[in-house]
């Protein structure tokens, strides 16, 4: 059931209706706000999506509404003074109202509300599922928190990560972890060092860095380490997810 709100803007009514979250205005109401000359040129100049009928019973009948989009069209492209301060008034009062609410509650409001019950229970019931929804989407972004905070770490470092410490995250030492991107095609072991495949190469997933070291008085031995850059990780994030394998920190969200 499509419940009409009207409101007062300057003596004149315009009356609403909110149809499933969508905010609709009386074209008629808001021709006369607007002081419009001709009201049906200005539908013409809107798009279909932005145009509908209700049928307000009686005289009235099927009347043309606008939508929102539609509104700020007509308001964006009238001259006249009314247009600003209509313009206003809707965006910081009416439209606010609505959408806390559920209904703009003028005096004509209220006293529809005790005379029938049934608008204010139609109201609530909105009411009642905007909450619910609220509570889905709230309970939604706290699921995959972990997730933002783990690529806003982890992915956007810009500096290079060793592969025990990926490995780490997801909850493997630096041998099974290193084994597992073996076996899933990924790197080859060549004498001391990890490797990419050839089709991995010469994309930035890597980078080769050379320390030297020595054991006692034995001569200096070089070695070679590959460390991931940030387009790396983020390869073996998306790489690993296909595979069902997560970070712990994701892990644990569900």
């Amino acid at each position: 059931m499509n419940t009409i709100t009207p409101f007062n803007f300057d003596g004149n009514a315009v009356r609403t209706i909110n149809n499933e979250g969508d905010i609709w205005f009386a074209m008629p109401d808001v021709s006369k706000s607007l002081n419009l000359s001709n009201s049906t040129v200005s539908v013409r100049a809107l798009d279909d999506d932005e145009v509908t009928k209700f049928n307000l019973g009686g005289l009235s009948g099927n009347t043309n509404f606008i939508s929102e989009p539609g509104l700020y069209k007509l308001i964006g492209a009238s001259r006249k003074p009314e247009a600003k301060r209509f313009n206003r008034w809707v965006t910081h009062e009416v439209l606010p109202s609505i959408r806390k609410d559920g209904a703009y509650l003028t005096a004509q409001t209220a006293s529809d509300w005790l005379n029938n019950p049934d608008v204010m229970i139609d109201v609530l019931q909105r009411y009642k599922r905007e909450i619910k929804e609220n509570q889905r989407l709230h309970d939604l972004n706290q699921k995959m928190k972990p997730k933002a905070d783990y690529t806003d770490t982890m992915l956007a470092n810009p500096g290079l990560e060793t592969t025990s410490m990926i490995a780490k995250n997801y909850g493997y030492s630096a041998v099974s972890f290193n084994r597992l991107l073996h076996e899933l095609g990924i790197q080859y072991k060549q004498g001391q060092t990890w490797l990419l495949y050839s089709q991995y190469q010469n994309k930035g997933y890597t980078h080769i860095e050379v320390y030297g070291y020595q054991y006692g008085s034995s001569r200096k031995q070089i070695r070679n380490v590959m460390k991931w850059t940030q387009r790396g990780v983020k390869f073996l994030y998306d790489f690993l997810k296909q595979h069902d394998i997560l970070p712990m920190v994701e892990q644990l969200s569900f």
